[in-house]
């Protein structure tokens, strides 16, 4: 039986995990065994640029987290080497962990994961994987709706110059 201050500290991190998990949209498990340091340290610095909170996790702490926050059914995935991987955005986390599975074929898997609170399926990771980032799909939209307005534009121009009315060119930048 562990002493008191032990138990203390495990509770601690079970308390701080489950809030996490809570608070997180979107996590993922994964199965890190057989990366290298450069390759974890590649994977941590990623996580951190996209504000994903990654750490590696003792199954058994990561269970009673789990439990807390009525995800139980994730308990079976909790064998092995796991790293736990949370964020605010459901689809970085998710984004992240399938790019280095990709990568590292063999060495980095995924177990599973939750979104709002729910466990979800690796064919739903992987759908969420193939989301593009927040920047790209702002730049997607607002292309889109540029694009009749340019179009416009051409079409106006090209009627001007038929008329015979010069074609106005653009001040140049000094």
């Amino acid at each position: 039986m562990p002493n008191a201050k032990v138990l203390a500290e495990k509770q601690a991190i079970v308390a701080s995990l489950t809030e996490k998990i809570q608070k997180a949209a979107a996590g993922v498990i994964v199965d890190y065994k057989g990366i290298t340091v450069e390759e974890d340290t590649a994977l941590r610095r990623e996580c951190r640029e996209n504000n994903v909170d990654y750490a590696v996790i003792k199954n058994t702490l990561l269970r009673f987290a789990f439990n807390n926050t009525g995800l139980n059914d994730l308990d079976d995935l909790l064998n092995g080497t796991t790293s736990l991987a949370l964020c605010d955005d459901p689809v970085a986390p998710a984004r992240i962990m399938n790019n280095y599975a990709k990568k590292l074929d063999g060495k980095f898997e995924i177990k599973g994961g939750f979104m709002d609170g729910q466990p979800v399926s690796l064919d739903t990771i992987k759908s969420l994987a193939s989301i593009p980032a927040l920047p790209v799909l702002q730049a997607q939209v607002l292309g889109t709706m540029l694009a009749p307005i340019t179009g416009l534009a051409v079409v106006l121009k090209q009627i001007a110059e038929k008329q015979g009315a010069p074609a106005e060119e653009a001040p140049a930048a000094e």
